[in-house]
């Protein structure tokens, strides 16, 4: 008979999260994941198996969180410009309302990790088509509705967008002058028309 788990797992997975985000793939021991996780060695093992299995577990749930935000904004923003600036926003914010400048999770994966490892690096590309798509519902709403200039192609503008985000993401780790991030928005909304 298989043992139930006694503990929630979204709890343990947000930790993981905040521990891998902090010290990164690399320097996070199995005894940092036991001691932050608030579980048994055990536990661990029999749920996730083995560390690189935690971490892959970690970056699904938190691209699943964020993903699930991204496609709130466009779904309810008022116009397709309000949804980019408002998109833009959450990522600035995020980094901004973190004391310890962590980064992006993502972008600090794809850094230590992707470059050798390829679950991890099919986890990215997955995440940032999920990005990508939210970004292009928009720009091609508005582009439909004469919102937004038909000057570049929708899927060109949204790669704009993409990289614009990764510079803040990146960015966030030195700096955290909200009046930078703006300046960089209200430049970027202007590629709209």
């Amino acid at each position: 008979m298989a043992r139930t788990k006694d503990f929630d797992e979204s709890e343990v997975l947000n930790k993981a999260v905040s521990l891998f985000w902090l010290k990164g793939y690399n320097g996070t021991s199995m005894q940092d994941l036991v001691d932050s996780l608030g579980i048994s060695r055990s536990s661990l093992y029999d749920t996730y198996g083995d560390k690189h299995t935690l971490y892959l577990k970690a970056l699904e749930f938190y691209q699943n969180t964020s993903g699930s935000a991204m496609y709130n904004i466009v779904t309810n923003a008022t116009s397709s410009k309000e949804a980019i600036k408002q998109l833009l926003e959450l990522v600035v914010n995020n980094l901004l309302n973190d004391k310890q400048h962590k980064g992006c999770f993502m972008v600090n994966a794809e850094v230590e990790v992707a470059p050798h490892d390829t679950e991890v690096r099919d986890m990215l590309c997955k995440n940032e088509k999920q990005i990508e798509e939210a970004f292009h519902l928009a720009i091609q709403r508005g582009q439909q509705s004469g919102e937004i200039t038909n000057r570049q192609e929708a899927r060109a503008i949204t790669r704009f967008f993409l990289t614009t985000i990764k510079g803040i993401q990146v960015s966030a780790k030195s700096t955290t002058d909200k009046a930078y991030f703006d300046d960089i928005i209200k430049t970027a909304l202007s590629v709209l028309g």
